[in-house]
This record gives C-alpha cells, sequence and structure tokens, in this order.
C-alpha cells in the first residue's frame, strides 16, 4: 500500500480543520480562514473537496424536507419556473370520509393554497411596488384575498381577467380584485362586461367598448396574474353558482373539455374546446396568458385531472398546489 506524502496529509489535515470550523463549530468561511491563516478562496475550496472526498457527508432528515421532492417534479414535469406544494392532508374521494370531513379538507386546500398564493403575492409586491396583478375567480383566489392583510403596495394596480360573474359573492373577480386594492391601498381595475355574452355576436359587440379594450390593455400589461383551476363536474363551482346549465356541462364533456381557469374550457392536452362557450366567454384568452406571468392555483383532489391537463398547456410559468392534489398528478 502506499504511503501518504507528507504533504498529502498536511493537505487532508487542512481540510479536515477546515469542514470542522465550518461544519461544526459554526464558523463562516471568512472567519474559518482568518484562524487557519488561509484565503476565503483557499476555505471554499477545501469546503468542497472535504464534501467530494467523503470527508464530510450530509444528511438531511426526510420529514423536514417535506414535498420538496414532489415539488421539483412538478416543475420539471410541466416545464415551470416554480412550484409550491402546501402540507398534504389525507384527502380522499368525495364520501370516503364522511360528507364532514371531505367539506373540512377542501376547506384546508383553499385555504392552504390561498396562504401561499398570499405569501407569493407579498414577495413580487415587495420587489416591484408599480406592480400590475391580474386575477381570476374562484374560492382559492378568495382565500388569497383573505390572507392579503398588512401589504402595503399603494402604486400597484389591480385587474381582473374576466368579465364579472352574475353571482353576488365573495369569490366574484369583482369583489376579489376589490378586496385586493383595499387591503393594499392599491387600485383596483375590472373588465366592465358579463361573464359570458349572450351571443359570440354580444361578445364582439362588448369587446370594441373604449372601456374594455382599456381594460385589456391593463390586463395584458401584468406583471403576474393569478388564476385558479376548475374541474367540470356537477358540484364544481360553474354549476353550484348556476354559470353554466346542466345541458352545458353535458355537452362540454361531449366536446372533450375537462377543465375551466376563467371560464375558458379546454381539453385534456390543455387545448380550449370547440364550443359555443368558448366563442361567449370574455377574459383574457390563451394566447393572451402565454405571454404573462401565470400561477395557476390547485386546490382540491377534484380537479387533480383538470389540474393535469392545463399544465399541459404551457400557460402557466408557476404553481401553487395542495400536497394532496400534488401527490395524485404524480401517482404517488
Amino acid at each position: 500500500m502506499l504511503e501518504m506524502s507528507a504533504e498529502g496529509h498536511e493537505s487532508q489535515m487542512l481540510m479536515a480543520r477546515a469542514a470542522w470550523l465550518y461544519y461544526v463549530a459554526g464558523f463562516n468561511q471568512e472567519a474559518a480562514a482568518k484562524r487557519l491563516g488561509i484565503t476565503r478562496a483557499r476555505i471554499n475550496k477545501l469546503l468542497a473537496d472535504a464534501r467530494e472526498s467523503g470527508l464530510v457527508s450530509i444528511q438531511i432528515n426526510q420529514a423536514y424536507v417535506g414535498l420538496l421532492p414532489v415539488e421539483e417534479e412538478l416543475r420539471s414535469r410541466y416545464g415551470l419556473d416554480f412550484c409550491v406544494c402546501t402540507p398534504e392532508l389525507g384527502q380522499t374521494d368525495a364520501g370516503d370520509q364522511g360528507e364532514a370531513a371531505e367539506e373540512f379538507l377542501r376547506g384546508y386546500a383553499f385555504r392552504a393554497v390561498g396562504m401561499a398564493a398570499a405569501a407569493h403575492l407579498k414577495r413580487h409586491l415587495q420587489a416591484n411596488r408599480t406592480a400590475v396583478i391580474g386575477t381570476g375567480w374562484g374560492r382559492t383566489l378568495e382565500q388569497m384575498t383573505l390572507n392579503s392583510t398588512g401589504i402595503s403596495a399603494p402604486d400597484a394596480r389591480f385587474i381582473s381577467l374576466m368579465g364579472s360573474l352574475t353571482a353576488n359573492s365573495a369569490y366574484n373577480p369583482f369583489e376579489v380584485v376589490h378586496a385586493l386594492a383595499r387591503a393594499t391601498g392599491g387600485e383596483g381595475h375590472f373588465l366592465p362586461v358579463p361573464f359570458i355574452a349572450d351571443s359570440a355576436a354580444d361578445r364582439q359587440v362588448l369587446l370594441a367598448q373604449r372601456s374594455v379594450q382599456q381594460a385589456l390593455v391593463l390586463a395584458r400589461e401584468a406583471t403576474v396574474a393569478y388564476i385558479s383551476i376548475g374541474e367540470l363536474t356537477e358540484t364544481s363551482l360553474l354549476r353550484r353558482q348556476e354559470m353554466i346549465s346542466a345541458d352545458q356541462l353535458v355537452s362540454l364533456r361531449a366536446a372533450g373539455a375537462v377543465g375551466d381557469t376563467n371560464g375558458l374550457f379546454f381539453d385534456a392536452a390543455g387545448s380550449p374546446v370547440d364550443h359555443e362557450l368558448n366563442s361567449r366567454t370574455i377574459a383574457l384568452g390563451f394566447d393572451d396568458l402565454r405571454q404573462t406571468n401565470v400561477i395557476a392555483l390547485v386546490a382540491g383532489v377534484a380537479k387533480q385531472h383538470a389540474a393535469d391537463a392545463f399544465l399541459r398547456s404551457g400557460v402557466a410559468r408557476g404553481l401553487v398546489i395542495d400536497g394532496d392534489t400534488a401527490l395524485r398528478i404524480l401517482g404517488k
């Protein structure tokens, strides 16, 4: 066996001392370099060599990693800039745990994703005080507004990316924008049109209005847009709010639709379906959304297939999703 040279032994000793000072004693690189009488660049090289050689082995308790591996897998699969997963809580298919338990779990998903989205919004506003924030509608967006208190952004502007719904609720686009503007001190702007026009011709007339054109210009300038994904079922929010009829739901499914965002219905590949409702919906379309920093919000395992389909479209750049749905999408 070849014996280590005196120089090699000294190098190993220096590497070990550098690693001990940094990882065990808690010295930063500058302090460790001063203690050993070498440069900070040398310390950096010694620490890298210590990890590479196996002298230092870093172990991470998986219990504290959470869903970071799941986030990275989703980010990679769908080509996202980032993904945030909230902790899983054991959501199951409807009825498996009783109606009360299922309602609690659904409520948890909305709250958790809404809180995470509000944290993202806060960071965005802190980095860009003149931000333009585009918003959709839904229970997750409502929860985002409820968790956006304490954010001051008087120069920010909030704009709905779709027409207002006829239903008076806290997750109406008008109410979402108003709540965010009130919470932050910013300005609220709206698309002053209905959610779905009576006909394709009526839609064109409404879109031609100057006030609508001005709102659309602002919507296209959004520095970030938060939109939620909806499933196409009898228990979906669209049906509960009677924004679409039972017959329209059936015809949408027949056309291949599996979900919607902002009233734009898409198929399993994430492409808008050929259906008359898509020709009547007044909202920023997929082509415009692709030019925008879109953050998709997904809450609830019922949205698993709709979320997967929308993410395949390539529209979203970021994703905030509850852990249970994230695991379902990945088949875990």
